[in-house]
């Protein structure tokens, strides 16, 4: 059997894994654009910040490419699928023959069309180890730093160098800080946070033209810089699927086996829709969890097996400056707000069960939440007052405590 797998991030390794507990002999290339050891995306800003290096950063052993078999195309990039011949064209002019292929291309960054931007030298987006090293190399004390967005990719990128530069300015269209994860308290509460750490913010405005090291905003205001970072967002590469005839939304289409349209392909990852079980839509979650379980899922089908991954959900845990915030879910739906020494909490429940939730600061023991909407738990079979305000297995039966223990299967 040969196995493709085109990426070398999280969905990869979760499908090499996979594929090697059913299929110990087959072939499997990898094949990816970066030329790095699979490393952890999520640790680029502490890499920034000097808690972490290259060696720290990786997600697998140096061993892990050999230890399992997989003949690694590392700095090679795919640029065309052939359903029919199941084949796989390279840039560099080879070919691969398949019997099954993994896409895990993940995403690339946005970066919106501004007036004058072409113009501009130092300017860089956040997204990869590359881009990460780019951006340290330009970094000078006196540097004062402009980030177009204030979500993750944004904040995160602040995070990383706000000790490092003169000044950091961010600018987002949003009214507040984090809007797709946070509601408006809660922004307001990291906002301020961040604020507290040589950040600033310009919100409800954006970019309308860039000359020279000034920034010309859409309210008037003119912001000088000598870095630039485009940090909006990511489209998923989708390409490759499309080009073959695979059915595309904004991402890949799959489904709960990880399979597209196309035959004996799958997809998985930050480029693959999945349905998410809080809203009860196909959407892409670009999640670290997301795309290893969805890697799982298609590598374990992709030898053989029959694994369904009907499980997803958008789910957030992260920190900035040491305040931690663990998101998970969806906000449709009434909530229950506890707010108590700095720590927040939004509890969302829909149709007796829980959907979704926010913790700012207070994070601990946010597995027995996201245990509750992943499990889909009528609230009226558990205390959930007493859960409320501190997540406790207490709330739970004996026979569901043992099983949440590792009792019982």
């Amino acid at each position: 059997m040969k196995y493709v797998i085109i990426g070398n991030s999280a969905a990869a390794v979760g499908a090499v894994e996979a594929i090697r507990t059913r299929d110990q002999d087959g072939l499997i290339t990898v094949v990816a654009k970066e030329p790095h050891h699979v490393y952890s995306r999520p640790l680029i800003s502490y890499l920034l910040r000097g808690e972490t290096d290259g060696e720290r950063m990786k997600y697998r052993p140096d061993d892990f490419y050999i230890k399992n078999g997989v003949h690694a195309l590392l700095g090679e990039s795919a640029c065309a699928i052939d359903p029919d011949k199941k084949e796989v064209a390279l840039k560099s002019g080879g070919k691969l023959l398949y019997d099954k292929l993994l896409v895990a291309a993940g995403s690339q960054p946005f970066v919106p069309p501004v007036q004058g931007a072409a113009k501009v030298k130092r300017k860089f987006t956040f997204l990869s180890l590359d881009d990460a090293r780019a951006l340290q190399q330009a970094l000078f004390p006196e540097a004062r730093v402009l980030i177009l967005g204030a979500g993750l990719i944004g904040l995160k990128c602040a995070e990383g160098i706000a000790d490092k530069a003169a000044s950091v300015t961010v600018v987002d269209l949003a009214d507040r800080v984090l809007p797709s994860i946070l509601d408006e308290r809660g922004s307001e509460i990291m906002r301020r946070h961040i604020e507290a750490q040589n950040v600033d913010f310009r919100l409800s405005d954006s970019i309308a033209s860039l000359t020279g090291g000034t920034a010309l905003l859409k309210s008037g205001e003119v912001i000088p810089f000598d870095i630039l970072v485009f940090a909006v967002g990511v489209h998923p590469n989708t390409d490759l699927v499309r080009a073959a005839g695979g059915a595309v939304n904004r991402g890949v289409v799959t489904d709960t086996r990880c399979c597209t349209t196309l035959p004996d392909v799958y997809a998985a990852g930050d480029c693959a829709e999945s349905h998410d079980i809080t809203t009860g839509t196909d959407r892409v979650l670009a999640l670290w969890p997301n795309a290893y379980m969805q890697g799982e899922c298609a590598g374990l089908n992709m030898a053989g097996g029959d694994r369904i991954f009907d499980r997803a959900m958008p789910m957030n845990a992260i920190d900035f400056f040491g305040l931690h915030i663990i998101t998970a879910g969806s906000c449709e739906g009434e909530s229950c707000v506890f707010e108590q020494d700095g720590s927040y909490k939004r509890l969302v429940i829909r149709d007796g069960k829980l959907v979704g939730y926010i913790l700012i600061g207070a994070v601990e023991r946010a597995g027995i939440y996201t245990a509750l909407i992943r499990d889909r738990t009528p609230l009226n079979s558990i205390d959930f007052e007493l859960i409320k305000e501190k997540p406790q297995l207490m709330a739970f039966s004996k026979m569901d405590r043992l099983r949440k223990l590792g009792g019982l299967d």
